[in-house]
């Protein structure tokens, strides 16, 4: 593949709901171009892309798996992602890899929670589209009904590129307009939908078209750009299991998934400068690692990269954001599923793997001009668990295993929190289950959980003028002096805090006015009115007093601490607590009572969608305090059939009711921890 050129490759990545067959299309893919020998299957757990034990065990992906193959002329990248909104971020994060998003769907569930997400996510992030409706053998499944609520849900641009026929054992392709009875509308009329929704964004051929003049070959080379500006969403039929379209999503790949060329273009920003990365083999070499996984068998950690301009090869060194004298590359591998082959380079347009090399998901990897590339929107962390080791001495260990984690999940996050405590965040209890599971079960580290303390904030609402505050001690050595007068002012919500050195004249010595703003960040940090940190605070140093002998940088720092706790309990202080977008998606008969529960929460509602199938989506702004358990709440309810996410909005002020429970709460840890020593 030494001589492969941008525009014969394919990068597609199969997203959606978890068990909509998208490994099972992955494999059958792979068995028709003859990448493998036998039909991979997921429920025999012979599947090439479930390689790890856990996935094969749980009949479900956890991660996203790399495969290719070779259609006609092409090379196509296909990228095999995990369902379950759990493990959405390597699944976001292909997205940024590719020039289209297959949203699987099953005939048999319809669209689900988790096909509206993706499409929406790759639609946000400007790839091409297609809609791939698996398992059309189903029993009892209506399709023109699917296809209508796949238009209805999606928009009119979603247009059969083929249709099933005999009961769902084959398909006809509505482009070539082939004959054939087929099991719902007609072929004759699909194909002219499918032609003018091809041409409808280009006036030159919507005029050929309009007089009999366009031929199917123009039609045809005006189709994948069609599908790269969102003008086409193609839907296509297959049963992955009884191959059953397979051929034609094979021969869709050339014709109707736009190449590097044609798809979406990457911008690299570096400082203030933005350059347009053309995948052109001759330019700089810009790549993006999108996926970081480690061998179970040999621990040796991959990095998994598009390439978007240039070409890479061994001699070279690789820069980044943080590693700016270089690194080489070392062997450059293409995988499919666990195993990896050679190549001499890596081209642009192309996935490559790259071994031991320490860099992160997101960073752009370059030989020349060091920057970043926008990849997809990914969802805050908002669930949370604090964790304390079973085994005393295991932090370490531990924390290495969760560090780790988090580098291959971008939306596993570890961090110790302003209590002390290691917290691990993700988008919902699975996900984090699922990774303390495995870490228990390869790593033999146990853990207890409990909530994590909720990141309350404090400020002022109010403003303190004039606050003196004298701190001396004397000893039977050098003593200590320092006296400082300030100001404390509120400042707009999200500036977060400035000094000011207001003094003219020498009445603190200019050698000891940082002090005084080391003093007051430390109190910051601390808290002042339960033990929170304080946020978007002006503090203006207005005077003060130094002495010649006793006055040192020990004694600035406490006199700025006094004075601020002083001003800021004089300043109205309140609490912020975090508000949170949250989507509850439930069957539609629980409505009325999730809507209850939220109201019950001091959740405010935000609107709502009813979706295909019975589900509805409720939508609300809800502190984050009272949904910290949401989790069990909402399985009660609705039998386990409900799911949520949740991101953060922004902060507000705590009621003042339960402002005061927090206090007396913090007191009284404050009172228990001095009785405990």
């Amino acid at each position: 593949m030494a001589d492969l050129k941008p525009g014969n490759i394919r990068n597609i990545v199969l997203a959606g709901h978890p068990h909509a067959g998208k490994t099972s299309l992955a494999e059958a893919l792979l068995f028709k171009a003859g990448v493998t020998k036998r039909l991979g299957s997921v429920p025999d757990k012979t599947s090439v892309l479930d390689h790890h034990e856990e996935e094969r065990e749980k009949q479900s992906s956890h991660d996203t798996a790399l495969c290719h193959l070779k259609h006609g002329d092409c090379h196509v990248n296909i990228i095999d992602a995990p369902g379950m909104a759990a493990f959405c971020g390597p699944a976001i994060s292909a997205i940024g890899a590719c020039e289209t998003t297959a949203i699987v769907i099953s005939a048999a569930n319809g669209i689900q929670v988790n096909t509206r997400k993706m499409f929406n996510r790759a639609k946000d992030y400007g790839v091409g589209i297609w809609i791939v409706i698996n398992h059309i053998d189903a029993p009892n499944v209506e399709l023109e009904e699917l296809v209508g609520a796949v238009q209805e849900t999606f928009g009119g641009q979603c247009v059969p590129l083929n249709l099933p026929a005999g009961g769902g054992k084959s398909v006809v392709d509505c482009f070539k307009n082939e004959s054939g009875d087929v099991d719902f509308s007609n072929v004759a009329d699909a194909h002219t939908t499918l032609l003018e929704t091809i041409v409808s964004a280009d006036e030159a051929l919507m005029e050929k078209y309009l007089g009999g003049e366009l031929s199917d070959g123009e039609a045809l080379a005006a189709a994948s750009k069609a599908v790269a500006d969102g003008e086409l969403v193609p839907i296509l039929f297959t049963d992955s299991l009884h191959d059953v379209g397979i051929a034609a999503f094979l021969d869709a790949l050339v014709a109707f998934c736009p190449s590097p060329v044609d798809g979406k273009q990457r911008t690299l920003v570096s400082g203030e400068t933005e350059t347009v990365l053309t995948p052109d083999v001759d330019g700089p070499f810009v790549g993006q690692v999108f996926k970081i996984s480690t061998n179970a068998k040999s621990h040796i950690k991959h990095l998994d990269i598009r390439v978007f301009s240039g070409k890479l090869t061994t001699d070279m060194h690789l820069k980044s954001v943080k590693e700016h004298k270089g690194v080489r590359p070392g062997q450059i591998t293409r995988s499919l599923g666990a195993e990896q082959s050679d190549l001499e380079a890596g081209v642009a347009g192309d996935i490559i793997t790259l071994a031991k090399l320490d860099f992160a998901i997101g960073d752009i990897l370059t030989d020349k001009e060091i920057g970043t590339v926008a990849v997809p929107t990914l969802p805050v962390p908002m669930y949370a668990l604090a964790l304390e080791s079973k085994s005393h001495g295991d932090e370490d260990k531990i924390n290495g295993v969760l560090k780790r984690y988090a580098e291959e999940d971008p939306c596993f996050v570890l961090d110790h929190s302003e209590a002390g405590e290691m917290v691990v965040h993700g988008v919902g209890e699975m996900q984090l289950r699922t990774y303390l599971g495995r870490m228990a079960a390869h790593h033999k580290l146990e853990v207890t959980t409990k909530p994590p303390r909720i990141p309350y904030r404090e400020t002022i609402t109010g403003s303190a003028k004039d606050i003196e505050y004298t701190h001396k001690k004397q000893s039977g050595g050098s003593g200590q002096f320092g006296r400082v007068i300030i100001n404390v002012l509120p400042a707009e919500r999200g500036e977060g805090y400035e000094f000011v050195d207001k003094i003219f004249g020498g009445s603190i010595d200019h050698a000891y006015r940082p002090s005084v703003d080391k003093g007051v960040r430390a109190q910051m940090a601390a808290g002042v009115l339960a033990g929170y940190p304080v946020v978007d605070v002006k503090v203006e140093l207005i005077d003060g007093k130094t002495h010649p002998v006793d006055s040192k940088d020990i004694a600035f720092q406490i006199a700025g601490r006094g004075a601020f706790r002083e001003g800021f309990m004089k300043a109205k202080p309140v609490l912020l607590e975090p508000i949170v977008d949250i989507e509850v998606t439930v069957p539609s008969d629980n409505v009325g009572d999730i809507q209850g529960d939220l109201a019950s929460r001091r959740g405010r509602p935000q609107g709502q969608e009813v979706l295909p199938g019975n589900f509805t989506v409720i939508r609300a702004i809800v502190p984050l305090a009272e949904v910290a358990d949401y989790n069990s709440r909402l399985s009660s309810i609705t039998g386990g059939q409900g799911s949520y996410t949740m991101e953060l909005s922004h902060y507000e002020n705590v009621p003042g009711n339960v402002q005061q429970q927090i206090i007396d709460q913090h007191k009284k840890e404050i009172e228990a921890d001095a009785a405990a020593h």
